[in-house]
């Protein structure tokens, strides 16, 4: 897996270097102090994976990722935790938060590889998916459909807020109706349906978009007037995907 680090302090880049000579199965092509100066490599080498700043100077690293049209896999690695929702929804691989921890690290790269190695097995069905099923999967990715009493109803997966476990039903909260949509569904197989990226699972029964997270406190998500509990056990996970 080739790997580009970008950052405008040298001294982090040496950091991420350091790390990265300890995992295998990983080679570094390139290190930019300068963020205009990394879209040249981009544009001219292979890149399985970009370690990238977030605060820079000419352009940030979010707007790096918004420049790009085939941008690929990325880590953000920055001082600033209050980005992470936004680096979420662009669909970070990752988000590390400085100093990084070497065992958070190992983490976010091992999350890569998996989803690189993924990729790297069955890459005909890749092509064809892109190539010759390219608007289904692009419906796939934009809606849902959940049977709902007696009919199934289409749901924009971005419309989705939260959703709520009820024994064998779950009670879907959304931005397009004042009421719940009721379906008979389990975690698991909503789950399979979402973009990983995007949602999160803080307790045994919730799961959240993390875009209309509007703040945490201590044992809670906030989302509109809704007041989300955190399970001890996914404690950890929620703060590690959010940057904190």
């Amino acid at each position: 897996m080739k790997c580009l680090i970008i950052d405008d302090e040298p001294l982090a880049i040496e950091i991420v270097e350091s790390y990265l000579t300890k995992v295998e199965g990983v080679t570094i092509v390139g290190k930019c102090t300068n963020p205009l100066a990394a879209i040249t490599i981009l544009n001219k080498h292979q890149v399985d994976l970009v370690f990238l700043d977030i605060e820079m100077p000419n352009i940030t690293g979010i707007e790096l990722v918004k420049s790009l049209d085939n941008l690929p896999q990325f880590i953000f690695t920055t001082a600033y935790p209050e980005y992470a929702l936004e680096g979420f929804e662009l669909n970070a691989t990752d988000y590390l938060v400085k100093p990084i921890p070497f065992h958070r690290f190992l983490k976010a790269i091992s999350r890569a590889k998996e989803k690189f190695e993924s990729e790297r097995i069955s890459p005909i069905t890749s092509e064809v998916k892109e190539t010759s099923s390219l608007q289904e999967s692009d419906i796939e990715r934009d809606f849902i459909f959940v049977k709902s009493e007696y009919e199934n109803i289409k749901i924009n997966i971005q419309d989705i807020k939260f959703m709520e476990g009820l024994k064998d039903y779950i009670k879907i909260y959304t931005t397009t109706s004042t009421k719940p949509i009721l379906t008979l569904l389990s975690f698991k197989e909503i789950l399979d349906k979402l973009p990983e990226a995007s949602f999160l699972r803080v307790h045994r029964s919730f799961i959240v978009n993390v875009k209309y997270i509007k703040s945490l406190q201590k044992t809670k998500i906030v989302i509109e007037d809704f007041r989300i509990p955190i399970g001890e056990t996914y404690k950890k996970e929620v703060l590690e995907r959010l940057g904190l």
